[in-house]
């Protein structure tokens, strides 16, 4: 089983999440009530959607962080699954996705641009010296 296939399983039992087809057809996505959350690309690629607000609170972590990439105008970061503590990373960045979308209120955002997914190019960690 991928490290996605586990995320998106122990995603799956979320009461506020549901499974479904994302909106930029590739893949699995999970979404809340109002808003697509999560976009499961391969078995290591995951777009996540956040709040701008959210995203300015955590950027200097997210951009800390070697599994997230951030994409300039994006309200998706994507996350790179290498190992476990990548999924938990993701399962904490998911509840505060739920957070920000529900503080924000369904009409409160237009619909987020489409996700990442052929936007983001992934360097293995292992390579990134390799640039």
């Amino acid at each position: 089983m991928t490290l996605a296939e586990r995320a998106m399983e122990r995603l799956e039992v979320w009461p506020d999440l549901s499974a479904g087809l994302p909106s930029c057809g590739t893949g699995r996505a999970l979404r809340s009530v109002h808003h697509e959350i999560v976009h499961f690309h391969s078995g290591r690629d995951v777009d996540l959607h956040l709040t701008v607000p959210a995203i300015e609170r955590f950027r200097d972590d997210l951009r800390g962080s070697t599994a997230v990439h951030l994409m300039p105008g994006s309200r998706w970061v994507t996350v790179h699954l290498d190992c476990d503590g990548d999924v938990d990373l993701l399962m904490s960045l998911v509840s505060v996705a739920l957070k920000a979308h529900l503080a924000e209120g369904p009409d409160a955002v237009p619909l987020p641009a489409s996700c990442n997914f052929r936007r983001v190019t992934v360097v293995p960690r292992g390579h990134a010296g390799d640039r």
